[in-house]
């Protein structure tokens, strides 16, 4: 079964997240990804807040939808999803501070190590990227 929007209220999710600087950090992705988006928050699923969303269809007409900008709070560190891929953010996150990624993943373990603004203009980009309504690749693809 694919993911899909709920009801569960965000702001419960976040007051319940431990450990107390994940939750924390988890507040402030929370209110810079709706001042970029100008979209409240939403539970994709039982741990993503997403915000806005996208449709894509694959070249193999695999076709979907997914938020258009959206973090997880998990215990080893906030995810930050990006949908373009973090291949297409390579310039700002050399200039992030402490951070790993995956294909389509950023990791953040705190967010007062970071450049707050630098991760604004990354969600600020993705997010112009993904809501232009034609992006249908995979993160791997970017």
């Amino acid at each position: 079964m694919a993911t899909t929007w709920t009801d569960e209220d965000p702001a419960a999710f976040l007051a319940a997240v431990t450990p107390a600087v994940r939750r924390r950090d988890a507040q402030t992705l929370r209110d810079l990804m709706e001042r970029v988006t100008g979209e409240a928050p939403r539970m994709f699923g039982t741990s993503m807040v997403g915000f806005g969303e996208y449709h894509y269809r694959y070249a193999s007409g695999h076709s979907g939808h997914a938020p258009a900008a959206a973090f997880a709070p998990r215990k080893a560190a906030s995810t930050v999803y990006l949908a373009d891929g973090v291949g297409a953010h390579a310039d700002l996150l050399a200039r992030l501070g402490p951070h790993t990624t995956g294909v389509g993943c950023l990791y953040l373990k705190d967010l007062e190590a970071v450049d707050l603004a630098v991760l604004e203009e990354i969600v600020r980009r993705s997010w112009a990227t993904v809501t232009a309504g034609t992006f249908g690749q995979r993160a791997a693809d970017s």
